[in-house]
């Protein structure tokens, strides 16, 4: 088997009228009655813990569990969704476990959307204290984050501090909390393996600027903290690529500056919106400026129907002249964004940072060639489709 991102939340899937359940995610833990045995990944010699504070205020793992575990939480959500079966539509229903963080004394708590999508109830549960019930108080299927609403006065809540993922760099130490396999508030240790990745969100767009890390994260990990030397928030756990859904070392999390983005929408109960242009693009490379005629740029090789770009008149090529690339092919007849309101971009991933960064109803300037043409145009930009569909 190939390997593949798998999301970190566990699930136990009951399918109504005895049917065998569609995966809802990836892969599901299904309990047996067996205990379930957790390996850590052995730590290579630079994620080493040290036994020692540096003195640059930076923590020993003991610290930084001793100072954040308490905001740490377990997270139980009673799922349904309508799945396909050769008798129709049937409801399949399940218990979602996974992992939640405080973020304020109100009882606001950070956790993945994958864990408590489609949730008719939810609880959490700090350590061995009883469990609480817990309001979904939003989700955004873009960034795979959601928000919990738990009563203040029903525990003594402890909120995390939350960082910056900006000033990362590769190497820097890691530690993860969470609860693999509903082992509660089990601490791991690592590095920062790999800054800018991509991973899926939960409606197909990708998830940019994703951090990867190679402290040992499992199923029920999703939505726990990965924090920095000084026990600051930097990301949320939310995948793994694995051959076998075990840890091989490879995890990733969604930075904490996503989340201070999407909090305030969050918290307030309302859809959180993104910019969208509508393109799909791929950087001119050597091979393909040499037939397109231009050193630098954006190829178009889609535009959603409808979107605006579509509106707006920007193209992808039908020419028939093709390039192989990345198993497929593509046409390198389309229109070339040069560049965004006089910015540049080297990158598809740049340029929808770029956009995501605008609001939706903003207008950019977008400057493309066209068969040798330098053509401008203006595009007011819409709200993110909840699903990608084809082009």
């Amino acid at each position: 088997m190939g390997r593949k991102a798998t999301l970190l939340g566990t699930l136990v899937v009951a399918v109504a009228g005895g049917l065998g359940g569609a995966a809802a995610y990836d892969e599901f833990i299904k309990s047996d009655g067996d205990a379930t045995v957790v390996q850590q990944a052995p730590l290579s010699a630079s994620s080493q813990p040290s036994n020692e504070s540096t003195g640059d205020g930076a923590l020993t793992p003991a610290e930084i569990y001793e100072k954040t575990s308490p905001g740490v939480v377990l997270v139980n959500a009673l799922v349904t969704e309508q799945v396909d079966s050769p008798f129709g539509q049937q409801e399949q229903q399940g218990e979602s476990t996974g992992t939640g963080f405080v973020v304020s004394k109100d009882g606001f708590i950070v956790t993945n959307a994958h864990v408590v999508q489609g949730a008719k109830e939810a609880t959490v549960q700090f350590g061995a204290d009883k469990a609480i019930d817990a309001k979904v108080q939003g989700i955004d299927v873009n960034s795979d984050l959601a928000v919990l609403k738990v009563d203040p006065d029903a525990h003594d809540l402890e909120p995390l501090d939350l960082g910056t993922a900006k000033r990362l760099k590769v190497g820097d130490p890691v530690v993860a909390i969470g609860n693999p396999y509903g082992l509660d508030r089990t601490l791991t240790t690592g590095v920062v393996s790999a800054l800018a990745r991509k991973i899926d969100g939960l409606n197909g767009f990708k998830i940019t600027n994703v951090i990867q890390t190679d402290a040992a994260i499992n199923k029920g990990n999703s939505g726990g903290p990965l924090l920095d030397a000084q026990g600051k928030v930097i990301g949320v756990n939310s995948q793994i690529q694995t051959e076998n859904g075990g840890n091989v070392g490879i995890g990733f999390a969604v930075p904490v500056d996503k989340v201070e983005q999407v909090l305030p929408t969050l918290k307030a109960g309302k859809e959180v919106q993104v910019a969208f242009l509508g393109v799909t693009t791929v950087p001119i490379d050597k091979k393909i400026a040499k037939v397109v005629k231009i050193g630098k740029g954006l190829l178009v090789v889609s535009v959603k129907e409808g979107s605006p770009a579509d509106k707006s008149g920007l193209k992808a090529g039908d020419s028939g002249v093709t390039f192989e690339l990345g198993g497929g092919s593509v046409d390198l007849g389309g229109d070339v964004i040069v560049s965004v309101d006089g910015e540049t971009f080297a990158t598809a991933e740049e340029l929808a940072t770029y956009i995501g960064g605008k609001k939706v109803g903003d207008t950019v300037k977008v400057d493309y060639e066209r068969e040798g043409d330098r053509k401008s145009v203006d595009v007011k930009l819409g709200n993110r489709p909840t699903t990608v569909t084809a082009p």
